[in-house]
């Protein structure tokens, strides 16, 4: 256990000097491309709320690609302002093309941010059943189901729990119960592991 802290500790170490670094080299930039006082201060800010605002998108699922290219976006600001505060660019006499990059960048942080705010979940709209309904939603469910042959995939129980809330939300929102390839489609499983599901609910 001590052992395990101790591991823990020292990530937690290296991530805040590594955040502390990187914010360093965001704030210097934007300094030498005319960006004084505060809003030197508020460059890095805003990259690490982007990045962070795209690794949630990445970890909640549903618009990968939104989430990627947001996330790709504010890391290569910030691995960009790492390499030019290196002593690769004169800070001294910035390029005019990077001031407009700099100056820009509030721009594109803000679609970003607000691009990655408002992508709902396929499932975010859906009110939540009461807590009285879900067993009679899914006796209902089972009832006007075809039957079918049970398949020899196994199922985890867990994908089962989860299989059994989606198919409430689909019945709450659409009135009709869920068939196999929006079920497929709502778990991001394989056919014949949708249809194995499917079997069970």
């Amino acid at each position: 256990m001590r052992a395990y802290l101790a591991r823990i500790d020292a990530v937690l170490v290296q991530a805040v000097i590594a955040a502390a670094l990187s914010f360093a080299h965001l704030h210097d930039l934007a300094s030498a491309a005319g960006q004084d006082g505060w809003k030197a201060w508020a460059y890095p800010i805003s990259v690490d709320l982007l990045l962070v605002a795209a690794w949630r998108r990445l970890r909640r699922g549903g618009a990968r690609a939104a989430g990627w290219c947001w996330f790709l976006v504010a890391l290569t600001a910030s691995l960009g302002a790492n390499v030019a505060t290196a002593g690769l660019l004169d800070l001294d006499a910035v390029p005019a093309w990077l001031r407009i990059l700099v100056a820009g960048w509030p721009a594109v942080a803000f679609l970003g941010g607000t691009l990655l705010a408002h992508i709902n979940d396929e499932t975010s709209d859906v009110p939540a059943p009461d807590a009285g309904e879900p067993a009679a939603a899914i006796a209902e469910a089972a009832e006007s189901r075809p039957v079918v042959a049970p398949s020899p995939v196994p199922v985890p129980a867990a994908l089962i729990n989860h299989a059994r809330k989606v198919a409430i939300e689909h019945r709450t929102r659409t009135g009709e119960p869920i068939d196999t390839p929006a079920l497929r489609a709502r778990l991001g499983v394989p056919a014949p592991l949708a249809e194995a599901i499917a079997a069970q609910l």
